[in-house]
């Protein structure tokens, strides 16, 4: 249905693993990710740790073989799908990459099936290594809010999508993560909309602890079942309100435009 927008985060949500730790474990540098993790920001971690591995030899078809081997739930897949046929608007809102992501998402096949992705730049440079950068320049231009990682507010790319909605097309979202840094855009979520955190991870736990702050209607889900279950009846309960709702709009339009309408005066003979 074309009145409903679905926002996903990515790592431990559409893939059951986080992309960052798994591409560092895969490729055998774990031990200088463990040791450099106290010292610096994540991206510029991930961005020097794409250093370490050109160094070593490993080339971009290396990362991408890894990116390709990722864990995902055989149910995800298809839910997206089943998701985007039914005319939802889907988005990515993730901390891990781009790069990392499209080359999922690819060979999956379901990049087609997103309008947007809202993550952290990645691109490969003239000597073929793979650089990562902030989504947010928080040296220059932090983003203040102090409920997320520096590099990235989710909260105000949820409002930035809630604004780009026409007010005439009363679009409703559903919002699928699992991370601290998907508490926030939880915050953003209105009465009519629904939020899916996955269940004993760390939104889960916060949206629990602050129920009263978060208006939208919580689904927890636990597994790729759970989560292909819960949003398909999610979409199919917002389809059948929206066609209620029609249906009302209607009728009131029908018996506003008959009592609108003159009476027939008598014709003479």
């Amino acid at each position: 249905m074309a009145g409903i927008v679905v926002v996903f985060d990515f790592d431990k949500t559409i893939i059951d693993v986080d992309s960052d730790n798994w591409v560092v474990d895969e490729l055998g540098a774990t031990d200088l990710f463990n040791q450099l993790l106290p010292t610096m920001p994540w991206n510029s971690l991930m961005d020097r740790m794409m250093e370490e591995l050109h160094v070593q030899g490993k080339t971009i078809a290396d990362i991408e073989e890894v990116l390709k081997r990722v864990p995902i739930h055989p149910r995800i897949v298809p839910a997206i799908k089943s998701a985007y046929a039914l005319g939802c608007d889907l988005r990515v809102i993730s901390d891990a990459n781009v790069f990392f992501i499209e080359t999922i998402l690819k060979h999956v096949g379901i990049r087609d099936c997103f309008s947007e992705i809202n993550t952290n730049p990645g691109y490969v440079d003239e000597e073929g290594r793979l650089r990562i950068l902030p989504y947010v320049d928080f040296q220059t231009s932090p983003h203040g809010c102090n409920l997320c990682p520096p590099n990235m507010c989710k909260g105000m790319i949820v409002e930035r999508i809630q604004a780009s909605i026409p007010k005439e097309g009363k679009k409703r979202m559903i919002y699928l993560g699992d991370g601290i840094g998907d508490f926030c855009p939880s915050l953003k979520l209105m009465e009519t909309d629904f939020v899916m955190p996955r269940k004993d991870f760390p939104a889960w736990n916060l949206i629990n602890k602050n129920r009263t702050l978060v208006k939208a209607t919580v689904h927890e889900w636990t597994n790729g079942e759970e989560f292909e279950h819960i949003l398909l009846q999610l979409i199919n309960t917002i389809t059948v309100e929206e066609s209620q709702l029609l249906s009302v709009e209607y009728c009131k339009f029908q018996t506003m435009s008959k009592a609108a309408l003159p009476r027939a005066l008598p014709v003479p003979y």
